[in-house]
């Protein structure tokens, strides 16, 4: 009996300590509950969570058509014309009742370097876009137009920037009265920011500032991870050896399966023993065959008389021809001389 009230007396007094012990690691920002015998507040006011900044991001995409409620019309872009159209419904049917051909400030007729509108947007009454060339990457400009169009049926422009980089969309932002003109170039990307606090009709007198950006090669990524070429050196000569290795296997792996080939052929095709007899017979007729013609050839030269070697050479005299007269073959020229 003394010994279960001695163990129950333990495991209080270990659960008393455990419990004092988590309470004091417990944080200060947490509720703590009233102490045994102690009286006063023990909830200490919590800290306020730091506020978190949310940042707006902006993606530049070209877009090419845009509707207006306000009126149930469309601003399109038309890609084969180079133009940009003001379409109206009209019961069933949609009309076409203004346009503006991005590509009549320079009048170019390459086909590489025809400015074509890339992007769109609507801007209270005014139509705002960005036009660049395919290939040509130092000509593109931004341009407003006024949607009321002319008697002949065109959006006038109000506006024109133009800027040396191949833009291909924009972004206005409203709480900083900027609008944003991103392109590519040559080495990387173009920000041309523009201050539109004066109106987007006073965007042709507004100075322009022009972020570059620009993206490293991959020569120069591989040059600041390795200064000296001791890695690039490496890989190389690795690269190198195992082409070689490869190279070599292939060639000598070929070489084992013809020769395995042809030693399967040989296998496959054994000798019989009358081609070994016929083959043996043939060889003893040959050897026949050329005895006698020695034999005969022997007895021709006794048979034949023995004569002195003088050879008698006689001069003969033929008829003079002219088929074989040299001068008719030479020129006339020498023969007048």
């Amino acid at each position: 009996m003394n010994t279960i009230i001695k163990k129950i007396t333990t495991v209080a007094v270990c659960a008393t300590l455990l419990l004092g012990m988590a309470q004091a690691q417990r944080p200060h920002g947490g509720h703590h509950g009233h102490r045994d015998g102690v009286s006063g507040p023990t909830q200490p006011t919590e800290q306020p969570a730091p506020r978190q900044h949310h940042s707006r991001s902006t993606e530049f995409k070209p877009v090419t058509s845009c509707y207006i409620a306000e009126t149930g019309s469309f601003v399109v872009i038309d890609s084969v014309d180079c133009a940009i159209d003001l379409v109206m419904r009209q019961g069933n049917e949609m009309v076409r009742v203004g346009r503006y051909v991005t590509d009549n400030l320079h009048k170019r007729h390459d086909v590489k370097n025809i400015i074509r509108p890339r992007s769109i947007a609507v801007v209270g009454n005014k139509i705002v876009f960005v036009a660049s060339a395919a290939k040509s990457v130092d000509t593109s400009y931004l341009g407003v137009l006024d949607m009321a169009p002319d008697a002949d049926g065109k959006l006038p422009r109000v506006a024109y920037q133009g800027f040396h980089s191949n833009n291909y969309a924009f972004s206005i932002e409203p709480r900083t009265h900027e609008l944003i003109v991103v392109g590519n170039s040559p080495a990387g990307y173009d920000f041309n920011i523009i201050n539109i606090e004066g109106g987007l009709e006073q965007i042709g007198n507004t100075p322009v500032q022009t972020l570059h950006y620009r993206v490293p090669k991959q020569a120069e990524r591989i040059k600041a991870s390795d200064p000296i070429g001791i890695g690039l050196t490496v890989v190389a000569v690795a690269v190198v050896f195992l082409a070689l290795m490869s190279i070599y296997l292939i060639l000598a792996g070929y070489g084992k399966v013809i020769m395995g080939f042809q030693n399967r052929k040989k296998e496959k095709t054994p000798t019989t023993p009358a081609e070994a007899t016929t083959t043996n017979t043939g060889n003893k007729e040959a050897e026949i065959y050329a005895a006698i013609a020695a034999a005969i050839h022997l007895y021709n030269d006794e048979l034949h008389d023995e004569e002195d070697n003088i050879i008698t050479i006689q001069k003969v005299e033929r008829a003079w021809t002219p088929w074989n007269a040299k001068y008719y073959n030479m020129n006339h020229y020498f023969n007048r001389r």
